[in-house]
């Protein structure tokens, strides 16, 4: 089916280059084949789309997940190719090519590809470094992943062909082509600190997207299979008089629990405690398992805020299971020298030691660092048994890629570089509308900032703000004051009875928990200063309320099964996690991320652990596979060395996985014989034949298909060869000579043609017609034909009168 996929792709390729792509606007050369042949097979066949593009392409897109500018090399990323909902795609095309590159050499390819999906996605046989489909039927949606080339590769360009219908889209920039430069990433040994103080005006706000990317196809060594995972992220925007974490700093209590246990709660407690060096406090979910393709799941965000005193912004979350291994942002300046905020900020993660237990593989038993060191980036030569290793010293992979994005202003900017229009016009979108009954022949400047409480106890006072009136376009409309009082109490006072907690201000919304239909959504906010008196605040730190997403859905647009039993819990002793899934059965129809919960994880306490570390010996060598052909399995074992009293040992001693082989032979297949059919001849000698079909070919180097016609003789009985009906015989037989002289007569040198009957041929004897060959299809009509050929000439035949003979007749005519 493979082949069928690649022949149907090139049929289309040759049929429609020159009829619909023509009245596309489209015209195509193509490579000489000299070129062909020194291409040793690599992509000889070269079509370049030229002239203006046709308006629509937008509805097919190439995406490279977290929408990177540049590239980490030898990192991997998963590409997306899809189209747009009603819009769909047959068959496709996906390359990667260095900048300039024509792409018919091998080096003119950048980077590999490797299959998600093999139902879907295929190597092209006559183009190895291209992928396109397995078979060609309709589809929205492809996935493969390509690992960047290796430093100093340059600029790359991931281009797509689509084919819908009879059009072939070629996109050498717009929506099917992505393009990418190599990304200088250095990891220093401390974290840099802000140079400048931030000038910017107003406040922003930002979105953080995480994706992991730590997954057995990426990081294949010493994986952990079970209970991988990333813990709840946790961070906060803040000034630059508070480290949250830094390279060369040592870790907190909070950064300790976060690192070896993946509890983000006293991380929380050390953030809210720093009062106003703290605007937001930035949480996400953990994910169980690690990596989750995002059909499957959204990769986990968060909204947050910065202004101009607390516009760095960092985070942190464990790589589990590990000794004490996270990723994160440590101070990252979203303020930008031109006195504004940054627009988009990628960044690859390589994980980090937080210095607090010794541990050197990912399940490693815990053991303290004493005394505790500081916070370093992990290398590849840090230790044999690591499983980022690498005797060269090369680059750890990354694991995982953070995106902040900002989404929204508020306030007057003063930055002095404009953005584009496209910025602006998301900022307002964005940004909250008060209601203003202000005439539009008043022009305004913005508010100012509250001022301070005219009351400095908790007696009840006021405040003010103002703003300038710049025009007054007609003199006959009066224009509204220009300043505005609201009541307040002194700091440290609220209008909650006998309360004297000072609360921060709420925190923006979270995004609906559903993507369809009604859901929930929550904001909190933290206590910046507790009573005098030590009491308890009462006030509430988080709000919840429905949101509704999409008024139009219906309760079928997202069907989830019935929630699974918990999972055994995830520690064999002490604290650990355990969890429960659910399944999409139907996802939204317009091909939205289902936002119903599939997956919760809650906490399990196992029995106090012991401190004997479980010794185990070295993976043995891969088992040869269980078969000799196809698909098996593989094992490999490993030896328990610490002494069986000393404390169970739960490890794996075995793992088990698949293995391939070449195909296994298929043998021809046939059907059983039919019944003889009647003897051929009502009288004397005859013969009967019966017949079978075939039903599987043979594959694989397979035995060969067996006969499938067989005949055998048959005798009724003696012919009469009485005077009468021989007399009449003999007439016959000189009537057709008379005619036959006559034809010839006519025919002058054309004597001998087949118009002869075998038994008539003059001076030639003739043998017998052979058997029907086997019809050349199995329905929708075939042909058989059979031969008579000449068995003795006589001196006195002619030489076209001894001519062999074939007859041709149809078979199997049943359609298919």
């Amino acid at each position: 089916m493979a082949g069928a996929g690649i022949f149907l792709c090139i049929l289309l390729l040759q049929c429609f280059i020159s009829t619909a792509l023509c009245n596309a606007g489209f015209t195509f050369t193509e490579e000489p084949s000299e070129r062909a042949g020194k291409s040793d097979g690599y992509c000889s066949r070269i079509l370049r789309a030229q002239g203006t593009r046709n308006e629509g392409y937008n509805e097919f897109r190439l995406r490279v997940e977290g929408d990177p500018e540049n590239y980490q090399p030898g990192s991997t990323y998963r590409v997306t190719l899809y189209a747009s909902s009603p819009a769909y795609f047959r068959g496709f095309t996906l390359i990667a090519l260095r900048e300039g590159r024509e792409g018919d050499k091998e080096e003119d390819y950048a980077g590999n590809f490797q299959i998600i999906d093999e139902e879907d996605t295929q190597f092209m046989i006559n183009c190895p470094p291209a992928v396109t489909e397995s078979t060609p039927r309709r589809r929205t949606r492809i996935q493969v992943f390509w690992t960047a080339p290796p430093s100093s590769s340059g600029c790359v360009t991931l281009k797509a062909s689509i084919v819908q219908k009879r059009i072939i889209y070629f996109q050498d920039e717009g929506s099917l082509t992505k393009r990418m430069c190599e990304k200088e990433s250095l990891y220093g040994e401390t974290t840099e600190k802000p140079l400048l103080d931030c000038c910017a005006c107003g406040t922003a706000k930002y979105r953080v997207t995480f994706y992991g990317n730590w997954s057995e196809k990426v990081h294949p060594k010493d994986y952990p299979r079970r209970a991988n995972h990333w813990s709840a992220i946790i961070g906060a925007s803040h000034s630059k008089n508070y480290v949250l974490w830094e390279y060369g700093g040592y870790a907190s209590e909070g950064i300790k629990k976060v690192a070896e246990l993946g509890s983000p709660v006293s991380m929380e407690e050390e953030i809210r405690q720093k009062g106003d060096d703290v605007l937001t406090v930035i949480k996400m979910k953990a994910q169980w398992p690690a990596w989750q393709p995002l059909n499957v799941r959204a990769a986990p965000s968060a909204e947050f805020s910065v202004d101009r005193t607390r516009h760095l912004m960092s985070f942190l979350t464990m790589l589990g299971p590990s000794p004490d291994w996270n990723v994160g942002l440590s101070a990252e300046d979203l303020c930008t020298k031109e006195c504004g905020w940054a627009q988009r900020v990628v960044q690859d993660m390589i994980p980090w030691d937080a210095g607090t237990d010794n541990g050197v593989t990912y399940e490693s038993p815990n053991k303290p660092t004493v005394p505790q060191e500081k916070i370093r980036p992990l290398t590849s030569l840090d230790h044999p048994q690591s499983p980022f290793y690498d005797p060269e010293g090369g680059a750890i992979t990354p694991v995982a890629r953070v995106v902040v994005e900002r989404i929204a202003r508020k306030g007057e900017q003063c930055n002095v570089v404009p953005d584009n229009v496209d910025d602006i016009v998301a900022d307002i979108a964005q940004e909250e509308k008060e209601e203003d009954d202000t005439p539009e022949t008043c022009i305004y400047s913005n508010w100012s900032p509250w001022s301070a409480c005219s009351s400095a106890t908790c007696d009840k006072g006021k405040r003010m703000r103002q703003r300038m009136l710049k025009a007054q376009l007609d003199l006959s409309v009066p224009c509204p004051h220009t300043q505005d009082f609201e009541p307040c109490m002194g700091p440290g006072c609220s209008d909650e009875e006998g309360s004297t907690c000072t609360m921060s201000e709420w925190i923006t919304w979270s995004p609906c928990s559903m993507s369809c239909g009604m859901g929930l959504r929550s904001r909190e906010r933290y206590v910046k200063q507790f009573p005098d008196d030590g009491s308890v605040c009462t006030l509430p730190t988080e709000e919840n309320e429905k949101c509704i997403v999409n008024e139009e859905c219906t309760p079928n647009s997202c069907l989830v099964t019935e929630w699974g039993e918990w999972d055994s819990c995830s520690a064999t002793c002490g604290l650990g996690m355990k969890r429960r899934e659910r399944m999409v059965k139907m996802p939204p129809p317009d091909g939205s991320i289902c936002g119903a919960e599939v997956l919760e994880v809650e906490k399990c306490m196992m029995p106090e652990c012991h401190t004997i570390p479980c010794m185990l010996s070295p993976w043995s060598d891969w088992s040869d596979c269980s078969v000799t052909c196809g698909k098996g399995m593989r094992t490999r074992q490993r030896v328990l060395k610490s002494p069986v009293e000393l404390g169970e040992c739960t490890e794996d001693l075995e793992q088990v996985e698949k293995c391939m082989l070449p195909e296994c032979p298929t043998d021809c297949m046939v059907s059983e014989w039919t019944e003889w059919s009647e003897c051929n001849k009502s009288c004397g000698k005859g013969h009967m034949i019966r017949t079978r079909m075939v039903k599987l070919e043979p594959q694989f180097g397979g035995d060969s298909c067996p006969e499938t016609v067989q005949r055998k003789k048959c005798k009724i009985r003696k012919c009469n060869r009485g005077g009468g009906q021989g007399q009449v015989n003999s007439d016959e037989k000189k009537r057709r000579k008379e005619a036959r002289e006559k034809r010839r007569s006519k025919q002058g040198g054309r004597q001998g043609e087949e118009t002869t009957s075998p038994a008539e041929h003059p001076g030639c004897k003739m043998r017998p017609w052979s058997s029907w060959t086997d019809c050349t299809k199995l329905c929708g009509g075939g042909i058989q034909e059979r031969l008579m050929t000449a068995k003795k000439r006589l001196k006195s035949a002619q030489l076209p009168s001894c001519k062999d003979r074939k007859e041709i007749r149809a078979c199997n005519v049943y359609p298919c």
